[in-house]
């Protein structure tokens, strides 16, 4: 019975692993790749025989959307029927390039046609709810404008989704699905590892984690907190899905590997915060294993955009942790009391809404100056420190002993500056 049920069970995750899957799915959203007339046999994305299982990370070349003749911007291309050879087509029909070029090769893509322009750019959107510099923006306007607690609580949980996630593509090893019958859509990440979706992840456990940390803290029904988490979720996951990035198992398995992340860590999110901010070794205990951390995401495979993005996560994690227990150990960190709860948004004004894009502004251009600073002093100083050179700062960032601690420095400063130094620029301009 047991052997039945395992064999099932593998039979299906076969079936949802298969990358026709995803070429269906975009065929239904209106998405067509200019494959050749008679391409050559394509990779399945199958295990490799002699390696059950286990199957290299795809070379960049297997982004083959077919032949482009013509060099053009990324994006969207407008009407394709330009030319006197060109086929009959849908007026609304556009041709499009994956808006950004690969992260490891600086590959562009190859063209496809968008038949749907309208689940084109919601599916973009929804792709960019799960990238890290929706987070980068989110957290801080959360944190200066609405609630601190519940932002510095949900950056503990992005930053060890992206570890746990990215750890274990770098373990399982599976490459993205294969391209074709698959469209790249995107092509960012297609050199990197797809089991299981990182994107997946994040989307499924930040707006959850952020229903769970909200509800009862703030005044709103359950149906609309449910129905927005999910539906931020659904949005990311399937986006992934049309963006040729994902299989359907690799989405799925993101999705329950990120609940899974949140059933351990909901219990003890107060407990973590509470030690971060009172207890006289947090900052040790933080900067020790955040580091710890990186130092096992760095080790397991060969330097990639997303192991960067997972040190600039723990990164930031260890700079946010540090200005909490900065803030509270200054009497500068001041939560609600819990007699005020819940708490309700205020009445919408123009003032109100003046005032939170002044901090907005004004927090973030310090971050950025924050970070131009911290860059322009870091990687030079690191490239003499183990005598590489400084004059090609992209192959410098390859090297680990370069990369891991560019990242924790600039990000970690990065975070605290959000958490301890924007909060004290408020003050004396009296915006808080």
């Amino acid at each position: 019975m047991a052997t039945d049920f395992v064999k099932t069970f593998v039979q299906m995750c076969n079936y949802l692993q298969d990358p026709r899957h995803v070429a269906r799915f975009q065929k239904v959203c209106g998405v067509k790749g200019t494959f050749p007339v008679k391409p050559s046999e394509p990779d399945r994305g199958e295990p490799e025989p002699d390696c059950p299982g286990l199957r290299k990370r795809a070379p960049d070349s297997s982004v083959v959307n077919g032949a482009a003749g013509d060099a053009m911007v990324n994006g969207m291309q407008g009407d394709i029927t330009a030319g006197p050879d060109a086929p009959s087509v849908d007026p609304d029909t556009a041709r499009a390039k994956p808006l950004r070029k690969n992260s490891l090769t600086g590959d562009v893509g190859q063209e496809f046609l968008i038949h749907n322009k309208f689940l084109f750019y919601l599916f973009t959107f929804g792709t960019e709810l799960g990238n890290e510099m929706f987070f980068i923006v989110f957290f801080p306007f959360l944190f200066w404008n609405i609630d601190a607690l519940v932002s510095r609580r949900l950056i503990v949980v992005w930053a060890w989704n992206l570890f746990v996630g990215q750890s274990t593509k770098d373990m399982i090893r599976w490459s993205r699905p294969a391209s074709p019958p698959v469209v790249k859509v995107e092509v960012f990440y297609n050199s990197e590892y797809s089991m299981p979706s990182t994107h997946a992840m994040t989307g499924t456990a930040i707006p959850f984690c952020l229903f769970m940390l909200t509800y009862g803290r703030w005044q709103y029904s359950f149906l609309f907190g449910f129905s927005v988490a999910l539906s931020w979720s659904v949005l990311v996951c399937v986006s992934r899905v049309y963006m040729g990035m994902h299989s359907i198992l690799e989405v799925i398995t993101g999705f329950l590997y990120s609940l899974l992340i949140l059933a351990f860590f909901q219990p003890i999110l107060g407990k973590i915060d509470s030690f971060y901010m009172t207890d006289h070794f947090a900052p040790l205990v933080i900067i020790v294993s955040h580091v710890s951390l990186g130092l096992v995401a760095f080790s397991l495979d060969s330097w990639s955009t997303s192991r960067g993005d997972t040190a600039q996560a723990l990164g930031t994690g260890v700079g946010a942790a540090i200005g909490t227990h900065v803030n509270y150990q200054l009497g500068l960190l001041l939560d609600p009391p819990l007699s005020s709860l819940p708490l309700t948004l205020p009445p919408i004004s123009f003032s109100l809404v003046l005032l939170a894009l002044l901090r907005f502004v004004i927090g973030v251009a310090v971050i950025l100056v924050t970070r131009m600073v911290m860059k322009a002093v870091t990687i030079p100083s690191l490239c003499r420190l183990f005598g590489l050179p400084t004059d090609d700062v992209r192959r410098a960032r390859q090297h680990m002993k370069v990369e891991l601690p560019y990242r924790y420095i600039v990000y970690s400063v990065v975070g605290f500056s959000c958490v301890s130094v924007v909060p004290l620029f408020f003050k004396i301009l009296s915006l808080a």
